[in-house]
């Protein structure tokens, strides 16, 4: 009878560790998927009423009442000239509200954002050709490679506006 050697298990400083992975939230801008760190997303919802406000860049749509906070509407299709300015949005649209260290804002899209996680090996710094050298910080998180093939360009909130636009605002006093 032939012996059979077991294999002995291998101490746990060799064993896999686990995959670290990240969490986001994914919406469309134009024709293209967007994600966002779902630590920096506060809520999802159905856009409320926005009131236009004066002097503030087309981007930013106006200000809305979300749950008693007064934050700043943004349409990120518009900011990344994704679809020609004034270009109507649909009757019904989402909102994300995110989250910075100063500020909250909400962006408007046009489909319902869906949950999504990916092991953080599979998001790859952004290429510095397709970062806007406009923006002293680099709001390119990085390019999500999805293994059917798609791709999710990730955000960092944080860095989306600059400062002077940070401080245009609408409402920004009475959110932060």
């Amino acid at each position: 009878m032939a012996e059979i050697e077991l294999a002995a298990p291998a101490p746990k400083s060799e064993r896999a560790k686990p995959a670290e992975l990240v969490q986001l939230i994914v919406f469309r801008l134009g024709d293209e998927d967007y994600g966002i760190r779902i630590e920096q997303v506060k809520e999802v919802t159905v856009t409320p009423e926005v009131a236009r406000m004066p002097k503030t860049p087309p981007f930013i749509k106006g200000i809305a009442n979300l749950r008693g906070d007064i934050i700043a509407i943004i349409d990120l299709e518009e900011r990344f000239r994704l679809r020609p300015a004034g270009r109507p949005l649909p009757e019904r649209s989402y909102t994300v509200a995110v989250e910075a260290a100063d500020y909250t804002l909400g962006l408007m899209v046009r489909e319902v954002p869906r949950p999504f996680t990916l092991p953080l090996s599979q998001i790859e710094p952004a290429p510095e050709f397709v970062q806007d050298s406009s923006t002293r910080d680099k709001y390119l998180e990085g390019i999500a490679k999805l293994p059917e093939g798609g791709i999710i360009i990730v955000l960092d909130m944080r860095k989306l506006l600059t400062p002077s636009e940070v401080m245009r605002l609408p409402g920004k006093g009475a959110s932060s």
